[in-house]
Order: C-alpha cells, then sequence, then structure tokens
C-alpha cells in the first residue's frame, strides 16, 4: 500500500515539474533574441567604459604637458586640456556630432542631429540600410547615444593637444575661442571625411583611406595645426637661450602612463563592440607603445650615453600615436614595426625642428604630426585582411593602391589643418590678439591669467623675474 502511494507521490511531482518546465520553455525567449540581447549589454558596457578611458586621457595629456612647463605656467598648461572637456563636452551635443556625422555630403555632415535630436537609444546600424537614416547609429549592437558620447571623447582630446606647441605664450582668452572654433570648422569636417557615412576620404563610400582610429583625423590635424600655430605666434622670449628643465618630470610620467592606459579605449573601442576586432587593437597599441618607447630609450643610450625618463615617455606617446591608424588592420609585428619606425622618425624630427628654430614647445609637431603621418603610411604597408576582413590589403600584401590612398589622405589633412588654422588665427589675432605681454611672459601665466599659482612658496619665489629673464627681455 505503501509503495502504491510512494509511486503516485513521484508521478504528481513529475507531471507537475513537467508542466513547469514547459511552461518555463513556453516563455522563453527566442534563444537568438537572448543572445543578441545579450551581445548589445556587453558591447554597451565596453563601449562605455572605452569612452571613459579616453576621457581620462585628457587630464592624462594635461599632466604630460604640464610637467614639461615652468611651475607658474602649470596651471594654465593643464587648464588648456581641462577646459576641452567642458568647451567640446557641451558643443558635441549641441552641433559637433551632428556636423561629423549625420547623413551630409562628401565634406561635412547635415544639420538633422542637432541639439542629438534623433539620437536615441536605437541599435541598428543604418549602414546596412534597416531604418531611415536620421534616427539610427553606426554601430549594429550599442546605443546610438553611446556611439555619439565615445566619439565626442576623441572631439574633446584632439584640440587639447595642440596646446603643447603654445603653451607659456597664448592669451588664454585667444586659446579657448581657438579650441571652440577649430573643433567646429577642422575637425567635424575631417571626422566626417574619414569615418562618416559618405565621407570623401573613409571606408564608407569614400576613397578607402584606412584610419582606424584617428592618425589622419587626431594626430595629422592637431599635429599640424600645433606646428602652425607655434610659427604664427612666434618663439618664446626664452627659446632657445634661456630654457629651463621640465619642472615636474614624474608629471610627465604619470601623464604617459595615463595616456598609455587610456589609449586602450582610444583603439580597441574603435571596434565599436567588444570581440576579436577590439583585441586585435588592443594588443596592436601595447605593442606599437612597447616598441617606439624601447627603441627611443636604445637610441638615447647609443647616441647620448643615458637613457632618459622623459624619452620612454615620449617615446611610448609616439609608438601610440603611430600604432592609431593601423590599429585594427596590422598583425602584432606588423604593430611592433610601426612603432619602432614611428619612433626613430619622431627622434630625428625633434632634432630637425630644434635646428630650424621652431618653438614647437613640446614637441607636438613631432611627435603628433610626423608620428601619425608615419603611422598613416605605414597602415598602407602592414594592413592586412587576414586581420581585419573590412580592411584592405597594404602594399606588403599585394595592394600598392592602398599606400597612394593613404598618401592622399595624409596631404588633404595636411591642407585642412594647416589653411584652417591659419585663416583662425589671423583672425583671432585681429579681434583678440593672440600672445600674453612679454612681462606675464616672463613672469608666468598662472597670475596673470587665473590669479592662482600652483606651489605656494615655490610659485611666488619664481614671481620676481630672474636676471637672466631681464637680460632677455632687455635684449629683445
Amino acid at each position: 500500500m505503501s509503495i502504491r502511494i510512494l509511486a503516485a507521490l513521484v508521478a504528481a511531482f513529475g507531471l507537475s515539474m513537467g508542466l513547469f518546465v514547459g511552461e518555463a520553455i513556453a516563455q522563453t525567449p527566442d534563444p537568438m533574441a537572448a543572445a543578441a540581447a545579450a551581445q548589445t549589454s556587453a558591447d554597451t558596457a565596453f563601449m562605455l567604459i572605452c569612452s571613459a578611458f579616453v576621457l581620462l586621457m585628457t587630464p592624462g595629456l594635461a599632466f604630460f604637458y604640464g610637467g614639461f612647463v615652468r611651475s607658474l605656467n602649470v596651471l594654465n598648461t593643464l587648464m588648456m586640456s581641462f577646459v576641452l572637456m567642458l568647451v567640446v563636452g557641451v558643443t558635441w551635443i549641441l552641433w559637433g556630432y551632428s556636423l561629423a556625422f549625420a547623413p551630409g555630403n562628401s565634406f561635412i555632415g547635415g544639420l538633422q542631429w542637432l541639439f542629438l535630436n534623433g539620437v536615441g537609444l536605437e541599435t541598428t546600424d543604418y549602414l546596412k540600410g534597416s531604418l531611415p537614416e536620421a534616427i539610427v547609429s553606426y554601430a549594429p549592437t550599442i546605443p546610438h547615444q553611446a556611439f555619439m558620447v565615445y566619439q565626442g571623447m576623441f572631439a574633446v582630446i584632439t584640440p587639447a593637444l595642440i596646446s603643447g606647441a603654445i603653451v607659456a605664450r597664448m592669451k588664454f582668452k585667444a586659446y579657448f575661442w581657438f579650441i571652440l572654433l577649430w573643433s567646429t570648422f577642422i575637425y567635424t569636417p575631417l571626422a566626417h571625411m574619414v569615418w562618416a557615412k559618405g565621407g570623401l576620404m573613409g571606408l564608407y563610400g569614400g576613397f578607402g583611406a584606412l584610419d582606424f582610429a584617428g592618425g589622419t583625423v587626431v594626430h595629422i590635424s592637431s599635429g599640424v595645426s600645433a606646428l602652425v600655430a607655434a610659427i604664427m605666434l612666434g618663439n618664446r622670449k626664452s627659446y632657445p637661450s634661456h630654457l629651463t628643465a621640465p619642472h615636474n618630470v614624474p608629471f610627465i610620467m604619470l601623464g604617459a602612463g595615463l595616456l598609455w592606459f587610456g589609449w586602450f579605449g582610444f583603439n580597441a573601442g574603435s571596434a565599436l563592440g567588444s570581440g576579436g576586432l577590439a583585441t586585435v587593437a588592443f594588443v596592436a597599441t601595447n605593442a606599437g607603445a612597447a616598441g617606439a618607447g624601447l627603441v627611443w630609450i636604445l637610441m638615447e643610450w647609443v647616441l647620448m650615453g643615458k637613457p632618459t625618463a622623459v624619452g620612454l615617455a615620449t617615446g611610448a606617446v609616439a609608438g601610440l600615436v603611430g600604432v592609431t591608424p593601423g590599429a585594427g588592420f596590422v598583425t602584432p609585428i606588423g604593430a611592433l614595426l610601426i612603432g619602432g619606425i614611428t619612433a626613430f622618425c619622431c627622434y630625428y624630427a625633434i632634432r630637425i625642428k630644434n635646428k630650424l628654430g621652431i618653438d614647437d614647445a613640446l614637441d607636438t609637431f613631432p611627435v603628433h604630426g610626423v608620428g601619425g603621418t608615419v603611422g598613416a603610411i605605414l597602415t598602407g604597408l602592414f594592413a592586412t585582411t587576414e586581420v581585419n576582413s573590412a580592411g584592405a590589403n597594404g602594399l606588403l600584401f599585394g595592394n600598392p593602391s592602398q599606400l597612394l590612398k593613404q598618401l592622399a589622405a595624409v596631404a588633404i589633412a595636411y591642407v585642412i589643418a594647416g589653411v584652417g588654422t591659419f585663416v583662425l588665427l589671423k583672425i583671432l589675432q585681429a579681434v583678440v590678439g593672440l600672445r600674453v605681454s612679454p612681462d606675464i611672459e616672463v613672469q608666468g601665466l598662472d597670475p596673470a591669467e587665473h590669479d592662482e599659482i600652483g606651489y605656494g612658496e615655490q610659485g611666488l619665489s619664481e614671481l620676481a623675474p630672474s636676471e637672466s629673464d631681464v637680460v632677455v627681455l632687455r635684449a629683445e
């Protein structure tokens, strides 16, 4: 009797569990839809983290540059980077994103996305034609706003790079208006031409130049603009006869480390999702920086007798610049070669700049302009579709035309950045003036431009100009 009861209970339990499981299965979403939702969540989280990484690069750049200058210019130099987080943080939402990425013509985006109108949380890629162009994103598995904010971080740091060439002598008011105008009239057209659908140079309807994360858009544009600005402003009163050593080398090392860290978001995030391509770009980024930094200190060891901390930091940054355009298109060995070659070229570019007497104070053009140029050209050599089928083969993989496309993109970026910067600075020179007075330049810009000093008694001790500074002023 008891066995029959037990059997009945087991049968009832089995029946109830079968009904429960059957109902659960019936309520389970389509496995494909569930997988797609999981991929969207993973990619969105990855891209938001990468966006934060890229934003961190701007404070990293501030400390990298800030360590090089005199202590009574440190706050001004830091501000020249940090203020971009405010200015472009606003203008990118109001008009920058629309001009850079909204459907337009070959040179500039349209006005459909002003004030982020229509830029929502859609995740369908309009390049596949599944939704109207005005309401969709460039990336298939992340919200449109995630793509927008990620690209906004690039727009923030790019004009900040220019500040390295003009530290210690430009009025902050003039710089403020310059970066606002530059980000609107130079950065956004270049971003559209390279990365937007229908842009003149890129893969989405252009002539097919490869720029994975900003060799032309970011580094060539800022480097060339820095060179033009340095020449137009003229040399510092202390250049080259009364230059001082960097006031804080640990700042330089800290800044380089933050830049290296943030660059993983800069390059790997340009895959626009987690996965294999992001991994390729991540590995290439580290390889390029390590290879370049090693080549730089070995060159110092051979040519100067000792490796320096400043050289290590500068070499690593040069490698990061060089590998950026090809990060998602080259093998790890290709990235190492790009990093090493870029370091060699940038090292001698600094020497040539010094011989020419151009006061690009923190070597922005030799590192970013030359580094971006070398990296863009080498991408035309080392790119391979075995790494990224959406890219193209370079010269070494049987496609010499790709090298010509890279050279054309470099030339276009040089012209737009160079001519555009010249025009903007001429306008600002006439309206607000560009340079601080000689007295302010000698005393340091922090007290005069910001009514602050960075280091208490140490800064106060610099308020009185040294005898050598007075001699320089009198001589001029």
